[in-house]
């Protein structure tokens, strides 16, 4: 059984050379579907078939509009396919249009295609020789050297089933696109069907889209329901990488999208205005300044710019450098994506390029970091470019989103982590049963500053247990989840950074011991109310008696419930650890002596007050020492 591969054709011509009327007599489609295209007799807009190969593979064809005027429009259809269908007419031979086209396939990085060499009913065979050895000269310089080019006539069907078979042929060698990774699918068209809402079409480039999924539309932000999905107007439940898709979509008004905008699997990709690249000119365009306005097309979306050069003044035809993309509007990259770079006017096509960093932090110009993090980006080895990246974030990142921001496949990542860590150029936490990578240099500049802060935090607040572990995470790393963070403290304390109690981190050397002065007050604070028994004072007399300042009394009173000196029976209401253990000495002594207590009882019992006995029997219950029946206690515990 063959198993089943997901490809797109795309046409590519001069206009009036026969494109549409091809893909009809391949196909029974019409691509042309709209009154004006059908008067003037010439396409205007992307327009869609599929083609069954004799493999068993059914193909997506796009057709692409000829005319100068709708080149715009071939370029979103262009970017995803995998095979290109260039038709020459050979009644007229390679034209303005043949050639503006194939350098956009050749930027595009296509370099799996077939020719048509249409119409040959009009001319005879001289003609087509020598038509045919024109275009295989032409095609000697570009992407297509040695491509079948293959007479047809879609009027008498002449080289039609030679024409399929070379593209089935093509379709069996060509990559397929990845169906693992997120959904990425550039909509080149939107439409409402009554009844249903919302409709966006494209070439799903990446990734697997199925009913019910929840994804998002960039740079819009819109969160969106697959309603349902239709692959070449066949319902289907779920669509994959290399198809040609209808997706109908709930929460979405067919006002808020249109052609350029990205469905995407929410949170893999970030729109961005500035995009790292390295961009390269055509031989017939001119030279490129620094800054220069162009028109960007990438993917379906065409945006205004300018391109900043990073290590020249200006750019010459045929030449390349690296460069900074300053977007009009955000656009969606992924890395390796190759775009398309228009002249504003008069409007030609003068070069393009290759997305190196889609998210890009704003650069200055002829600074070797800069290029050298550029050249890694471009051409590094994987261990480059994810050690490249972590010091870039300096921060813990988790595997998986390692391996999508520096475009590399997941098992790729974790072999190279293991190498990086084995040369402490990184290190490795575990958290959330996920693999979080930090660079070994940022982890060390916070093992420096988690020192500092809490030598800091011990000399200004001696008496606090230590350092809560919420704060330090605000203060250090607030856009670390909280687990992450604890598997971070957990790394900090195996290297003897740190140590960790429940709800604080200390130094690793913090006795937790007061100061010397500080622990002469603890001492009277505390025989202040192992003397006064059963009748304690309130916590301010207490702290004035010995001598406390007003704004450290709180640090004292904590001290003293943490270490169990006092313990806290009621509110504002202390008692020394020794006179509560008497206390509940007395109370199960009477107990087991008369079977029940009152309040009253109490009070005689320990010569107190009701303002004392209440509490301690309140906390005596609480204790699970005592239980109340009515107005009367009883013994609970043996």
């Amino acid at each position: 059984m063959v198993e089943l591969k997901y490809v797109t054709i795309g046409t590519a011509g001069h206009v009036d050379h026969g494109k549409t009327q091809l893909i009809k007599a391949l196909t029974g489609i019409d691509t042309d579907r709209l009154k004006e295209e059908k008067e003037r007799g010439i396409s205007i807009e992307l327009g869609f078939a599929y083609l069954d190969l004799p493999s068993g593979v059914r193909a997506g064809i796009v057709d692409v509009p000829g005319h100068e005027r709708f080149i715009k429009n071939m370029l979103a259809g262009v970017g995803g396919i995998d095979i290109v269908l260039l038709v020459v007419a050979a009644d007229e031979g390679v034209m303005p249009q043949t050639r503006e086209h194939m350098d956009i396939v050749q930027i595009l990085g296509i370099d799996r295609g077939v020719v048509a060499l249409t119409k040959t009913d009009l001319v005879d065979e001289e003609w087509l020789n020598l038509v045919r050895d024109e275009l295989r000269e032409y095609l000697s310089r570009t992407s297509l050297a040695g491509a079948p080019v293959i007479p047809v006539s879609a009027v008498t069907g002449k080289g039609l089933p030679e024409l399929v078979s070379a593209l089935d042929q093509l379709v069996q060698v060509v990559q397929e696109k990845p169906a693992a990774g997120p959904v990425r699918l550039p909509i080149d068209r939107v439409f409402t069907i009554a009844g249903f809402g919302t409709v966006v079409t494209g070439t799903l480039i990446s990734g697997t889209i199925k009913e019910g999924d929840s994804l998002e539309v960039l740079p819009e932000g819109v969160t969106v329901r697959v309603r349902s999905l239709q692959v070449h107007k066949v319902k289907t439940g779920a669509a994959r990488a290399g198809q040609r898709v209808a997706v109908n979509l709930a929460g979405l008004e067919r006002e808020a999208v249109g052609r350029g905008s990205v469905l995407a699997t929410p949170g893999a990709f970030t729109p961005s205005t500035l995009v790292d690249a390295r961009v390269f000119l055509l031989p017939s365009a001119a030279t490129l300044k620094n800054r220069a306005r162009v028109r960007l097309h990438l993917g379906t979306a065409e945006v205004m710019g300018r391109v900043v050069l990073l290590e020249r003044d200006e750019l010459a035809p045929e030449a390349s450098c690296y460069a900074q993309l300053i977007l009009e509007e955000p656009v969606v990259a992924g890395r390796r994506d190759r775009f398309v770079l228009r002249s504003v006017s008069p409007l030609s096509t003068v070069g393009g390029g290759v997305v190196l960093e889609p998210v890009a932090r704003r650069h200055r110009r002829f600074r070797p970091e800069v290029i050298t993090y550029l050249q890694t980006l471009e051409a590094g080895s994987p261990a480059e470019k994810v050690a490249q990246h972590l010091r870039a974030v300096g921060k813990p990142v988790e595997a998986d989103a390692v391996a999508a921001a520096v475009g590399l496949e997941r098992e790729t990542v974790a072999a190279v982590a293991e190498e990086l860590a084995g040369a402490g150029k990184i290190k490795i936490i575990a958290a959330e049963n996920h693999r979080f990578l930090y660079d070994a240099g940022a982890y060390e500049d916070l093992q420096e500053k988690v020192r500092k802060l809490l030598r800091a935090y011990h000399r200004d607040y001696p008496l606090r247990e230590g350092y809560p572990r919420e704060e330090l995470r605000s203060r250090l790393l607030p856009d670390l989840s909280g687990r992450v963070f604890q598997a971070l403290l957990q790394a900090l304390a195996g290297d003897g950074v740190v140590r960790l109690q429940p709800q604080v981190v200390t130094a690793a050397d913090f006795t937790g011991e007061p100061p010397p002065a500080a622990a002469r007050v603890l001492e009277r604070l505390a025989e202040v109310y192992r003397e006064a028994g059963f009748q304690p004072p309130n916590w301010a007399d207490a702290a004035a008696q010995a001598g406390v300042a007003e704004g450290a009394a709180a640090e004292y009173l904590a001290y003293l419930l943490r270490a169990g000196a006092l313990v806290k029976v009621g509110e504002e209401l202390f008692f020394h650890r020794e006179a509560l253990r008497e206390i509940e000495e007395k109370v199960v002594a009477a107990l087991r002596e008369r079977g029940e207590i009152t309040v009253g009882e109490v009070r005689d019992l320990l010569n107190t007050s009701r303002k004392y006995a209440l509490p301690l029997l309140e906390y005596l219950d609480a204790k699970r020492v005592t239980r109340r029946v009515g107005d009367k206690r009883m013994l609970l515990k043996k």
